[in-house]
């Protein structure tokens, strides 16, 4: 029986730094029918060329994620899609195990491939300690992994969401009542040389259209809106008293990027 076709739709922009190294963990994989989409944003830099050396399909498409991401499944061929970043590097088994999943259960809609930090510096272990904490936590994780059909059935990712759209997308199917499941193979996340107050930043920006997502699934308000009390922390205790300075330092960092959250949803969302 022939293997089904995976597009790796792929966005960039200005990622020259990271984006090989993601291009080699696909090569690398042990599961071999797939094809690699780009959809770059206008990179000055060496990205393009770097992805062509690959026999990649590549386009340029604007101004936002959502949209990138969209128009790359669409102009896929795969029965299957997976929705990448620049910034990550995949262990060898994550495409073979998420068309095996979907061979067991006709049912499934979409994977979530569970993910780990990584990268330099200070700030940067106090990342990698956060992001342990989310693996199996359904209201953290989304699902990268989709039945192309299904995706485009839903319209893909909301192209009014920058940031939250990861969740919206998952979240609207399961309340169709479409199944979301999840493999043990992970994704590792470049964070480079974190920094608190970059990710403040952009956490600023991704807030100023929060009440979008917010007023689609309110309920997602507390698990996710507030992220210097989200609730696995709580549940997940023993880890933090084990850990009292990677605690501190995580705490400060959400702290910081909180900061950014509540300054981008007031400027973005509160009076209109």
């Amino acid at each position: 029986m022939s293997k089904p076709l995976v597009s790796v739709v792929i966005t960039t922009k200005n990622e020259e730094e990271v984006i090989e190294t993601l291009l080699k963990s696909l090569i690398s994989q042990t599961f071999s029918n797939f094809e690699i989409i780009l959809v770059d944003n206008n990179s000055t830099d060496k990205t393009v060329e770097i992805v062509k050396k690959y026999k990649a399909k590549t386009f340029n498409k604007g101004p936002e994620r959502s949209i990138q991401r969209n128009f790359g499944v669409k102009n896929s061929k795969g029965e299957y899609v997976i929705i990448l970043d620049a910034d990550m590097k995949l262990e060898a088994s994550v495409l073979k195990d998420c068309v095996n999943k979907f061979k067991k259960d006709k049912n499934l809609a979409g994977l979530i491939v569970p993910e780990k930090s990584f990268g330099t510096g200070f700030w940067t272990k106090f990342k990698v300690f956060e992001r342990e904490f989310y693996v199996g936590e359904e209201s953290i994780e989304a699902a990268r992994f989709f039945r192309r059909d299904v995706f485009l059935k839903f319209g893909g990712y909301d192209k009014n969401i920058t940031g939250p759209e990861d969740y919206d997308l998952p979240l609207r199917m399961k309340k169709d009542g479409l199944k979301i499941g999840r493999v043990k193979s992970f994704i590792h996340h470049n964070e480079k040389k974190f920094s608190p107050f970059k990710r403040a930043k952009k956490k600023f920006y991704y807030s100023l259209k929060a009440g979008v997502y917010l007023k689609k699934h309110p309920e997602m308000a507390i698990k996710q809106g507030n992220l210097f009390l989200r609730p696995v922390f709580f549940r997940k205790w023993k880890k933090l008293i084990s850990h009292p300075f990677l605690s501190l330092g995580m705490f400060f960092v959400k702290a910081i990027e909180m900061f950014g959250v509540v300054a981008g949803y007031i400027k973005g969302n509160i009076g209109k």
